[in-house]
């Protein structure tokens, strides 16, 4: 399956994004703050590609403008997900390589996600997390609406063999729904 935003197709995992990968993967600024180590060779993320990106909702992020897996966004349903969820429920994941941060690109792609789970896989709830230190992925949340719900201390962190403070947020279907319906703020009058 794909889904499309502006600037974004989101799509299926191929071998061929294994160079792609490694490029993004590799820079120590992106996995470790995500929770994962630094990819140490085109080969790993291949294998990342057959094994950890191989499932029906975890989407490349395909830059429309030159083509690359620049980033990933994922959907973790029920007991796939790292949070105890249901299975009416899942778990949105994501990181983007360093020459596209700040361009409002995951938000893009999380709002697209999101619709897809409300829409077409008819959940009743997302959550997300982020590291206390990972201030970017906090941005990110709260514009797509995620609410705060809860931080866990000295969580275990298996793929980096340490522990971190994670906070945990959630959007209901319904907050979804309600936040898309709400009139856009408009621009404060030029008194000048």
């Amino acid at each position: 399956m794909k889904l499309e935003t502006p600037r974004l197709i989101l799509r299926p995992w191929v071998p061929e994004d294994a160079p792609d990968l490694f490029e993004f993967a590799k820079d120590e600024r992106v996995g470790p703050i995500a929770g994962w180590p630094a990819h140490s060779s085109v080969e790993q993320s291949a294998e990342i590609i057959r094994t950890v990106f191989n499932h029906p909702q975890v989407y490349a992020l395909e830059l429309k403008e030159n083509r690359r897996a620049i980033g990933c966004v994922g959907l973790l349903v029920g007991e796939n997900s790292n949070i105890s969820i249901s299975e009416q429920e899942g778990e949105v994941a994501y990181w983007i390589g360093v020459p596209y941060w700040g361009q409002g690109l995951i938000p893009e792609a999380v709002r697209e996600l999101m619709r897809h789970a409300f829409d077409t896989l008819e959940l009743q709830a997302l959550w997300c997390s982020y590291f206390a230190d990972n201030a970017q992925s906090h941005s990110a949340q709260a514009k797509c609406g995620f609410r705060y719900q809860r931080t866990e201390k000295d969580k275990y962190n298996e793929f980096l063999d340490d522990y971190r403070t994670q906070h945990i947020s959630r959007i209901t279907g319904q907050e979804w729904r309600a936040d898309a319906a709400a009139p856009a703020p408009r621009p404060a009058p030029d008194l000048t």
